[in-house]
């Protein structure tokens, strides 16, 4: 292979990655409103007697969207919980392989399949504006949306993984 050859057949992915990246960043600034949100339930409930449920309804949407990005984020990181004692008896070489081939055969179709099984409800979903079930506030779609958000980051992080490889192996 020449050099620099499998460099620019993978440098398609550098904007996908950047732009992954800046999402990342840009979503973890909900975690203090999340915070607010969950801490203003009780005094608002019990003080107010008024918009606690609200508050609710607005945490989940938060919630929703931040940890869709926040599991990207982990996956991105390396943070999830491996099987380290497995793992530390091979080559950072062999563990580089083994991560680009889970991503490919494990996570992308997973993450298709999500795709898939939900499109159709979170079409319906976001096209209706759906409601919460149970105060009838607005929102719920964004909760639903976030599942195809969560598969379609998922989908992109283990393409820039399994394709691009250019991440340095965990521990």
């Amino acid at each position: 292979m020449k050099p620099g050859a499998g460099r620019s057949a993978t440098a398609w992915l550098a904007p996908f990655d950047r732009a992954l990246g800046a999402a990342i960043v840009a979503v973890g600034v909900l975690a203090l409103p999340l915070a607010l949100l969950l801490f203003l339930q009780w005094p608002l409930r019990e003080l107010v007697q008024a918009w606690s449920r609200e508050a609710n309804d607005l945490a989940q949407c938060v919630f929703a969207v931040y940890v869709s990005v926040a599991i990207a984020c982990a996956t991105r990181h390396r943070a999830h919980l491996a099987v380290g004692s497995l793992a530390e008896r091979y080559s950072s070489r062999v563990r580089a392989r083994l991560d680009r081939i889970a991503s490919l055969a494990i996570l992308v179709p997973w993450s298709l399949f999500v795709l898939y099984a939900t499109g159709p409800g979170v079409v319906q979903s976001v096209l209706q504006l759906e409601r919460f079930p149970e105060t009838y506030n607005p929102g719920y779609f964004v909760v639903r949306a976030a599942v195809a958000l969560l598969a379609l980051l998922v989908l992109l992080q283990a393409l820039i993984d399994g394709l691009g490889g250019t991440r340095p192996p965990r521990g």
